[in-house]
């Protein structure tokens, strides 16, 4: 067989950007969609609940038709219920953030996940924080201070009403980086040699479960009361679990591991589709600190390991 061409190559490569693109816009779209039903009585209990158990069925079926090997040891099954743990809480804050800011904001927040990554990584692994990340963490907070109007000055409302209106979304978000960070470096340090289909598979059964019993606990279900909600309910299950199931089974193929950066446009997709769907704008001020985080967040995921 000849070795591929250049032209060949060229073609892999912009599938695998296109593919990429995708994924970040399936992403957005998830919370777009999920705004949208939790604007018209949907909860966040319940969001996380049908999400989790719609993805566990979608990758649990790729596993079987895939005859992928469930090697799962017991130490695996272990973390993987921690993890499980923190993903669940992750989701849930996450949400809560997505109904309570403006969905790109919301998703520029829980952007700041590879500063608690590094800090993790250094508090229980002693992995000493990389250069660059000390020297742009100043420049991410910066950005993500413009984006938020943390003066209040873009908005006219002052400090005091600003936090008022913000502060619920935005603590709700950084606790889901802070999650979501952990659970990162978690997968990297604990879970070598698990196939990535089977712990996602096995991490979003244990989200179902515990987020079962938490729905339980704080009453029922609670679904969307108009036809909206019900398609926003849909459009989240399917955005989430197509984008999780092309990151596993197509982007491994098509060698793009490790320039993945560009998945972090997602904000930058919710925050078009947020202002097309839901009229949600934000001021020049905090556009430029939307692209602030989002360039940080990209220059970080491109570094060389």
């Amino acid at each position: 067989m000849n070795p591929p061409s250049t032209e060949q190559k060229k073609k892999l490569s912009l599938l695998a950007f296109a593919t990429l693109l995708l994924v970040a816009f399936l992403m957005g779209s998830n919370h777009v969609a999920a705004r949208i039903a939790f604007n018209h009585g949907l909860d966040v209990s319940t969001a996380v609940v049908v999400r989790s158990l719609f993805t566990a069925l979608v990758v649990s079926a790729l596993i079987y038709f895939q005859k992928i090997p469930l090697a799962i040891t017991p130490r695996h099954w272990k973390l993987l219920t921690l993890i499980g743990i923190i993903i669940g809480i992750q989701s849930a804050a996450l949400y809560t953030s997505v109904a309570n800011l403006p969905v790109s904001l919301a998703l520029l927040t829980f952007n700041s996940y590879p500063l608690w990554a590094a800090l993790w990584a250094h508090l229980f692994y002693k992995n000493k924080p990389e250069k660059m990340v000390l020297q742009l963490m100043p420049v991410m907070l910066i950005g993500l201070a413009l984006a938020l109007d943390i003066a209040g000055t873009a908005s006219g409302l002052g400090v005091k009403a600003q936090w008022q209106m913000i502060g619920l979304g935005v603590a709700c978000a950084l606790l889901a980086a802070a999650c979501f960070g952990l659970a990162l470096v978690l997968i990297q340090f604990e879970t070598k040699g698990l196939d990535g289909r089977v712990r996602t598979a096995s991490t979003m059964w244990i989200v179902t479960f515990l987020s079962l019993i938490t729905t339980q606990s704080l009453g029922d279900f609670h679904w969307p009361d108009v036809w909206d909600g019900w398609m926003g309910l849909l459009g989240l299950c399917v955005f989430y679990s197509s984008g999780i199931t092309i990151m596993f089974t197509v982007l491994p193929r098509l060698g793009v591991v490790g320039n993945s950066a560009i998945l972090n446009l997602e904000p930058i997709f919710a925050l078009v589709m947020a202002w097309l769907i839901l009229s949600q704008s934000i001021s020049s001020v905090q556009m430029v600190g939307a692209l602030i985080v989002v360039g940080v967040v990209i220059r970080l995921g491109m570094r060389k390991s």
